[in-house]
């Protein structure tokens, strides 16, 4: 038996409401450029509307002119979407909660998460949307994703609860140790004062 290996996510296509209230969050809102527009084709009744989310794939949307938005959170019974997250950068998070109540748009307000900080806002239909940013950028030649391995193993050898700064630096500092030659004998750490 052999495995269907992913190399990322390609689209994730939600449904949406009318066509503009959909135009009107996902660029309007979160600045998502509106890239391409066609009929829905397993479903002549509905538009598709493309918009991309910063990193070149796809978020798309069916639209349909007879559904409005309800405002009501969409539900998270088993099987069901709780939440999208994009990733933005620090300078745009420090502007989320300032942004999103000159419009009026509800929201979680900032929210620690130990690696990233977060905060969450619902859709026009209710659906879940959170912001997120890394409190780090992994050394180079390195993903988050491998920084938070290295910070998960070193998190649970300690016995901590959760990932945080701490476990982030010391990852950093591993992988960096592995990753880049040095002509010294010593890497640990010194006191020169």
């Amino acid at each position: 038996m052999r495995k269907l290996q992913t190399q990322g996510v390609h689209h994730i296509t939600l449904t949406g409401a009318d066509r503009q209230s959909t135009i009107d969050f996902w660029e309007g809102v979160l600045g998502m450029p509106f890239v391409f527009d066609q009929p829905n084709l397993d479903n002549a009744d509905e538009g598709h509307l493309y918009f991309d989310p910063g990193d070149g794939r796809l978020i798309t949307i069916f639209t349909k002119e007879s559904r409005k938005p309800v405002h009501e959170r969409t539900p998270t019974d088993p099987g069901c979407v709780h939440h999208i997250a994009f990733a933005v950068s620090l300078a745009t998070f420090r502007q989320a909660v300032t942004r999103l109540d000159e419009r009026g748009i509800p929201h979680s307000g900032v929210k620690d998460r130990g690696f990233m900080d977060s905060i969450y806002f619902t859709d026009p239909l209710g659906l879940l949307i959170e912001l997120a940013a890394y409190k780090f950028e992994p050394p180079r030649g390195h993903a988050h994703a491998d920084v938070m391995i290295e910070a998960h193993r070193i998190r649970v050898a300690r016995g901590d609860r959760a990932i945080g700064e701490e476990h982030l630096a010391d990852a950093i500092e591993l992988l960096v140790k592995r990753s880049q030659q040095s002509l010294s004998e010593d890497r640990g750490a010194k006191n020169p004062y």
